[in-house]
């Protein structure tokens, strides 16, 4: 291997993990993870129908249209939480709050499985808040954000003339204390 050899690119599944793992920074992703999953025993325990050998047990109540409706929401809510990151408050809110309906409404809240994930999920999308932009390196800022007095970019010293000031009085003030009505080179006057 010589200091020519290009050096391997990471291979795909790297790359997709990567990618997967800056998508998933930007946004609330545990909080919509958790809503989706609180969606779906909440819809599907209605409907679902166990069977213990030859015994048929069906949990069907005649609220299975609210449970079907709150679980979709929930699930709706979920991607909303991943691909609306902007909406964040208002789907932890309604999340919060279709979470505690399903606990009338379907079979105590998907038997609190449902409604315990919903509520973490929406516990989540309201305490989330996006990241601050990283820090660029010492080194590597704009000449604007450059400290004042200190050498410019170049080496060359800077120009005290241009040097910035700092804001006189706005009136020069007399022996008495008083200011005398005269205005301070820079400053300005108010009133």
């Amino acid at each position: 291997m010589s200091a020519e050899t290009p050096v391997q690119s990471a291979g795909a599944f790297t790359r997709l993990r990567l990618r997967f793992r800056d998508w998933r920074g930007t946004r609330p992703f545990w909080a919509g993870l958790f809503t989706l999953l609180g969606g779906i025993p909440i819809a599907y325990f209605p409907y679902a129908t166990l069977k213990l050998g030859h015994m048929s047990l069906a949990m069907a109540t005649t609220a299975g249209a609210g449970s079907l409706i709150i679980g979709v929401l929930l699930f709706t809510l979920g991607l909303t939480m991943w691909f609306q990151s902007a909406t964040r408050v208002f789907a932890g809110v309604a999340t919060i709050l279709l979470a505690l309906v399903s606990l009338v409404v379907s079979n105590i809240g998907g038997f609190l499985i449902g409604f315990l994930l919903a509520l973490v999920g929406g516990a989540l999308a309201l305490s989330w808040a996006p990241g601050e932009p990283p820090v660029e390196a010492a080194g590597e800022h704009d000449d604007a954000d450059a400290p004042t007095g200190e050498a410019a970019p170049d080496g060359a010293p800077q120009d005290p003339a241009v040097a910035p000031r700092f804001p006189a009085a706005p009136y020069e003030k007399g022996e008495d204390g008083e200011a005398d009505g005269v205005r301070a080179a820079g400053g300005h006057r108010v009133g």
